[in-house]
């Protein structure tokens, strides 16, 4: 790939969680709890609560081991003060026996999230190789569900074999209705191979458009600058981020 001039924004994270055996209540309670406490953290510009689904993309089962949120922050020093200082970070680690932060500067952001566009790039950085990261998310309209649910797994499921696919993982905010993938590709070109050329992912992207299946959407690139802890028990990118 070519050097090129792209945007790059304000710190995101995301952060998945393992929660351990037997505290599965106390994680799924943290979808409705944890927000108040987050909203008064300082420099948190913009944050989800996620669960997730089992395989690699979108899925209507959900685990209930493993959770994730999704952070928009000031600057650096605000994520590290987050994530090293405050109580709710104490709890989570007395509840969970992983957790596994993915550092990351978009690219480009197109769409919107509750009305919001968390992503947008603010200042310009150089990009020309190495991993990227997209974050797809979608409100799906009522009419829609069971057309969504009969194509959207196939597609989900052509990521098991996608070249070039480092890791994924479908989240969502409320069941079968607003949902959310994460990956992380070793490049640029592997992503659109994938994005453009896989046939079942092109039968979605026909039907969306055509059959209005979604109310609201966002699709997000973003560089990933370092990531830290596990996920299933390794750091997927650790090999990769050690070549840059």
């Amino acid at each position: 790939m070519s050097e090129t001039t792209i945007n790059s924004p304000r710190l995101t994270t995301l952060t998945l969680f393992g929660i351990k055996p037997g505290h599965v209540r106390w994680g799924l309670a943290q979808m409705g709890t944890s927000g108040p406490h987050l909203q008064k953290v300082p420099g948190l510009l913009f944050y989800k609560l996620l669960g997730s689904g089992h395989g690699k993309g979108f899925s209507i089962k959900p685990n209930l081991y493993r959770y994730g949120l999704i952070c928009t922050w000031r600057d650096e020093k605000a994520a590290a003060d987050f994530f090293e200082r405050s109580e709710l970070m104490q709890q989570y680690k007395a509840h969970t026996f992983e957790s596994w932060t993915c550092y990351l500067h978009p690219l480009q952001s197109h769409g919107q999230w509750d009305k919001q566009e968390p992503f947008t790039p603010t200042t310009t950085i150089n990009y020309s190789s190495g991993p990227l990261a997209v974050i797809t998310r979608a409100s799906i309209n009522w009419k829609a569900l069971p057309n969504f649910w009969r194509f959207v797994p196939q597609s989900s499921k052509a990521l098991d074999d996608a070249e070039g696919l480092l890791c994924s993982i479908g989240l969502g905010e409320l069941p079968l209705i607003r949902q959310a993938t994460f990956s992380i590709w070793e490049s640029a070109e592997a992503m659109k191979n994938y994005a453009y050329r896989n046939p079942k992912h092109q039968e979605v992207i026909k039907r969306t458009r055509a059959e209005n299946w979604y109310s609201e959407e966002l699709f997000a690139r973003f560089i990933v600058t370092r990531t830290q802890g596990t996920w299933n028990g390794t750091n997927p990118l650790n090999a990769t981020i050690a070549q840059l």
